[in-house]
């Protein structure tokens, strides 16, 4: 999943010149056809459904209270192929909604199919894991001995039985299944996702029609005049800080709330346990990952938002840093308006990939000719971009925002990772194929670094090759530093809701706590921030959506990039047999932890020193690569 939060860069823009647009009706949209269906609202779902509550009810009557004594191998089998059917109508309709966020009628679908899926799990296959989890250990290695392929499922059972202390009882884990659609969060989300998604601005004094959040954003992020990046963020902003704040924190109130009293009745030990968990990675490793990004990374944050200020002021005569130029294009190695076509995009990514993996680039150039990714930023359309695995042999599916930018190409490289992934853990099936978060971003990142690196040393100047550190040392800082503000951001609001429900000013005041923790205090105020101010940023965080969808989700940014960055060094130092070990890796979907599916590469993400070492050999390297550029260039002393 990717966030184009300020980061990204759809739309060029100069004061009140628009730079050209790429013809959106002319980008390639996916082809949902795979899955079986004609329509979110053919009939065919509703009888898939039908006989998919059938086949459920008829295995509860067979299985439950009885895995001891039966084949757990059969069970789990039958239990995989349900959960695929289940999947197949889920996915389709999630797919088809993004792409349609103003049909009503298709929420409307949406989520009355929704509260069936609920109730057919909820009914008939919640009680599965919890038994599962139950059985002693004996019975276990018993049924192990008598059925040697039940090994092929290790992983899933693992991850079962891990859960085993925090699972709650049947009846309780029924009702909070069942009730979900009706009174959990999830309706509260969708509303927030949906109310986002309407959302258009005018920028004072600029002509034209008003823009989604999509195009705002790249308009800022891509141009190069400061006065007009600060009209986008003020833009942004105060529409943000009218009732959509309203709505996100009673979203956010309402999620916080939920994984307090959730966290409490299942005994976790502390915020992040749940999700680290999830991830089958110890809380002393993020633990370890989030100080040291706090002392190496905010040091490196600084020394590199300093250059980036100096570079600012000479070429583009910029007199303060705000935090409208936080990812104000470096755009001297040419123009930043120039438009790269959606083929001209597929080819970069796909030279980027043969470069370290043939099989990666096949992968991916059957992706772009199978119809599987959903191209241009459309309005009614979902932001951002994400990968949907689905199921194997349907999916994957890209959903991008694709406005011809060299970040939109970074994005491509980034989905793409994540449907090469997909592909080549498919072969775990479908209970197995999912990595864990701190692997998942794994080919992700290291997809946009192999592309990066491609392109820097096609660059023809000193310019351009400042110009591509710098934006990429950018995007590094955004997965890193900031997402790792994100994080605790996170922790400051949870911790505050158990003392009650949260209003829309103590989020932006935690917001504000988290931004200064990270990037200082404003120069202005006396601090020690590269950035003068923080002026229209105190409602942004109204729309991250992972904050509402995944808690705690976004240190495996940090956690990926990182390890990715070592990958990376490992990779140039030793290039033979890199491809085989990765691709191993990436087939391994679930099946393997963080730390056995990094040994073959000599990593190990538990060891004190890992992440600080990490951190200034990845981040630390390319700001020293910048500073030197920049130096040569006489941009700073």
């Amino acid at each position: 999943f990717r966030f184009v939060s300020s980061a990204s860069t759809p739309t060029t823009c100069k004061a009140s010149t628009m730079a050209p647009t790429i013809d959106t009706a002319s980008l390639p949209r996916w082809d949902l056809s795979k899955f079986g269906f004609s329509s979110p609202f053919s009939e065919d779902i509703d009888s898939h459904l039908a006989e998919t509550r059938k086949l459920a009810e008829a295995f509860k009557a067979k299985y439950e209270g009885k895995l001891s004594e039966l084949s757990l191998l059969s069970a789990i089998e039958e239990y995989e192929q349900i959960s695929i059917r289940r999947t197949l109508v889920s996915s389709y309709l999630h797919l088809s909604y993004d792409t349609a966020l103003e049909d009503d009628d298709l929420k409307k679908r949406k989520g009355a199919l929704s509260q069936t899926q609920s109730e057919i799990y909820g009914d008939n296959l919640e009680w599965f894991s919890l038994d599962v989890a139950e059985l002693d250990d004996a019975d276990l290695t018993k049924q192990y001995g008598a059925e040697p392929n039940l090994s092929k499922y290790k992983s899933f059972i693992d991850e079962l039985r891990r859960q085993k202390p925090h699972n709650l009882s049947k009846d309780v884990e029924r009702a909070l299944t069942v009730r979900a659609p009706y009174a959990g969060t999830r309706p509260l989300v969708s509303f927030f996702d949906k109310e986002l998604s309407l959302m258009r601005f005018k920028i004072d004094g600029e002509d034209g029609d008003e823009v989604n959040m999509e195009v705002l954003l790249s308009r800022m992020s891509s141009s190069s005049d400061a006065a007009f990046r600060a009209k986008c963020l003020k833009a942004l902003n105060d529409s943000l800080a009218g009732s959509v704040s309203r709505t996100a924190a009673l979203s956010l109130s309402a999620v916080s709330g939920s994984w307090l009293i959730e966290n409490k009745e299942r005994k976790y030990v502390n915020l992040r346990s749940r999700r680290n968990l999830d991830n089958n990675c110890p809380d002393e490793v993020v633990d370890s990952l989030l100080d040291a990004v706090r002392k190496a990374g905010l040091p490196l944050c600084k020394r590199y938002y300093g250059l980036k200020k100096a570079i600012l002021q000479k070429t583009q005569g910029l007199e303060k840093l705000k935090w409208s130029d936080r990812n104000a294009p470096i755009d001297i190695g040419g123009s930043t308006s120039d438009k790269i076509s959606w083929e001209d995009a597929v080819a970069m990514v796909e030279k980027g990939y043969h470069k370290f993996s043939p099989k990666m680039a096949d992968l991916f150039k059957s992706m772009v000719d199978e119809k599987r990714i959903d191209v241009p930023a459309t309005n009614g359309k979902k932001g951002g971009a994400y990968c949907a695995g689905a199921v194997p042999g349907v999916g994957p599916f890209q959903l991008l925002n694709f406005d011809g930018t060299k970040q939109d190409v970074a994005t491509l490289a980034h989905e793409s990772g994540h449907g090469c992934h997909d592909i080549l853990a498919y072969s775990q099936g479908y209970l197995q194929y999912h990595p864990p978060l701190t692997l998942a971003e794994t080919a992700s990142i290291f997809g946009e670094m192999i592309v990066f690196r491609d392109l820097l040393s096609q660059s023809s100047s000193k310019e351009e090759e400042l110009t591509l550190l710098m934006s990429k040392t950018d995007d590094i800082l955004n997965s890193v530093v900031r997402q790792c503000s994100f994080d605790r951001f996170e922790e400051l609001v949870h911790t505050a809701r158990e003392k009650g429900e949260l209003s829309a000013d103590e989020m932006v005041k935690y917001w504000m706590q988290a931004l200064r923790e990270y990037y200082g205090t404003e120069a202005d105020d006396g601090g020690d921030s590269p950035f003068d101010s923080y002026d229209d940023a105190s409602h942004l965080w109204s729309y991250v959506p992972h904050f509402h969808h995944v808690p705690f989700y976004v240190y495996s940014y940090a956690f990926a990039d990182l390890v990715v960055g070592t990958l990376y060094n490992n990779y140039v130092q030793n290039r033979e047999g890199f491809e085989g070990r990765l691709i191993d890796l990436l087939s391994a979907g679930g099946t393997k932890d963080f730390a056995d599916a990094l040994a073959p590469f000599g990593l190990d993400p538990t060891s004190p020193t890992f992440w600080i070492d990490a951190l200034n050999a990845h981040l630390g390297e390319l700001v020293n690569e910048a500073e030197k550029v920049a130096k040569e260039l006489g941009y700073v002393q």
